[in-house]
């Protein structure tokens, strides 16, 4: 059989590239190993994960229902329904890619893909193998979980991502080692579960990609909640012991700690999966694994491309993964085509309170030479975040002074992962902080703080 393009890997950007290149009418395939179409993102990442962060939302809400004359006598969490229902949302989109293929005229090939050199890839089936010729190669083969050396993930102690979303009780304690989205969303989580957390950083704040106001202000919120957090903290020989796991921590301090939990979680950071892909047939460039491309995904090998976590310079986004798939494929259709611009790639971070972020941080628009200017507004006088009482963060607007324009935006507090859009839309727009000034904001709503941030540059927020 031979395509126009063959796509190994369907999470995001790969089922995404897929639909596109059927609705640009390319003869496509996408190859999958996994028995389930979605990647990482769907079935074991973003999306089981934020069904158990809505959960744990609930709960909070219901423990705290008093306060709105809501009374439940003796609430009970019942865990196992609770990924129970997790696993029946990812079921449900994971078909729903199924249908897309099928809709789009994608030929899905179950299998391992090795790459043959230029235009031939061997499929390696559950009996057999099959090999296909194609015009285009898109890899879209995402991460895996990176683990400390000389540990490996089992599904009782030693927890990845994978292993933790499956547990079928909640740990009384829990170790997680690494503070990016993925250390901190569990922290959170578990903490409203009501587990004993810490939460240990190598680098000197969590959050350490974000902007430092909020890495501070994530910190408070985590310690006011319960949640133990140490900064400049080395993990070290981390093993197990009767009833759990023990880990040997060197704090900021230079003080030596044992600790003991139920359980551990590793969130230190992913590795691109390239290994046995079949690179080394291939002119491809690779930088400690991930895959060097130019502005329209293409590799050094001609009619092969790269989308998604295993591209160096990437962020490991799956909004990210899926726009450079929109890429390519525009790029193979000779479709006009824009460019990702890394400026506007939101990042978010489903923790309590949330966190959405856009362009440079303070410290990196001073670094470049801009002369910034900085708006904040807090959401404590924001009337819907008291409704929902959710009052803790703020919204940080940092700006050039010279000509108003956005340099970056910073939310920490309730729903920042969609408030952050309107950040987004403005710098993508090209949009001044004047513009956004003058941008009529509904009410009551949570988005009129992102309103007054912007007024608030140049000291004109009304409910400051």
């Amino acid at each position: 059989m031979s395509y126009d393009l063959v796509i190994i890997g369907s999470g995001p950007g790969g089922y995404s590239a897929a639909v596109r290149a059927g609705q640009y009418g390319l003869r496509t395939a996408i190859v999958e190993k996994d028995s389930r179409l979605g990647g990482t993102c769907l079935l074991v990442g973003c999306i089981p994960t934020k069904a158990l962060l809505h959960t744990a939302d609930v709960w909070e809400h219901m423990k705290a229902g008093g306060a709105n004359g809501l009374f439940c006598d003796n609430p009970r969490l019942d865990f196992p329904k609770v990924i129970e229902r997790k696993n029946a949302i990812v079921n449900k989109h994971s078909k729903g890619v199924e249908f897309l293929m099928k809709k789009n005229k994608v030929d899905v090939i179950r299998g391992t893909a090795v790459i043959k050199g230029r235009g031939k890839i061997e499929v390696r089936l559950e009996k057999g193998v099959q090999t296909v010729e194609t015009k285009n190669i898109i890899i879209a083969t995402g991460s895996g979980a990176r683990m400390l050396p000389g540990l490996e993930p089992d599904p009782e102690r030693i927890l990845t991502n994978i292993e933790i979303l499956d547990i079928e009780s909640i740990p009384k304690s829990l170790i997680v080692i690494g503070s990016g989205a993925v250390g901190s969303e569990f922290a959170s989580m578990f903490q409203r579960f009501g587990t004993q957390v810490t939460l240990l950083e190598m680098l000197p704040r969590i959050v350490p990609l974000e902007d430092e106001e909020i890495s501070k202000e994530l910190e408070r919120s985590f310690k006011k909640s319960g949640i133990r957090v140490e900064t400049g903290a080395r993990a070290e020989n981390i093993r197990r012991c009767d009833g759990g796991i023990q880990v040997s921590v060197t704090l900021s301090n230079g003080k030596q700690e044992e600790l003991q939990a139920e359980k551990v979680l590793i969130g230190v950071g992913r590795k691109p999966v390239t290994d046995n892909l079949g690179l080394e047939t291939t002119a491809v460039e690779t930088e400690r694994g991930f895959i060097k491309v130019d502005e329209y995904q293409r590799t050094a090998e001609p009619g092969i491309y790269a989308i998604g976590d295993v591209v160096a310079g990437t962020p490991q986004l799956a909004h990210v993964a899926t726009r450079e798939g929109l890429v390519a494929v525009a790029h193979i259709a000779g479709k006009p085509v824009q460019p990702i611009n890394r400026m506007v790639i939101p990042a978010a971070t489903y923790t309590e309170p949330g966190i959405g972020s856009v362009g440079l941080t303070e410290a990196e628009a001073k670094a470049r030479g801009h002369k910034v200017k900085v708006g904040k507004f807090s959401f404590k006088p924001n009337s819907m975040a008291s409704i929902l009482e959710q009052e803790s963060g703020f919204v940080k607007v940092v700006s050039d002074e010279r000509y108003g324009e956005i340099l970056g935006v910073h939310i920490i507090g309730p729903q920042a992962w969609e408030l952050i859009t309107e950040g987004v839309t403005a710098m993508a727009a090209e949009a001044t902080v004047e513009t956004m000034m003058n941008t009529i904001h509904a009410h009551p709503t949570l988005y009129e703080s992102v309103g007054e941030a912007f007024n608030n540059v140049y000291g004109l927020a009304i409910n400051a």
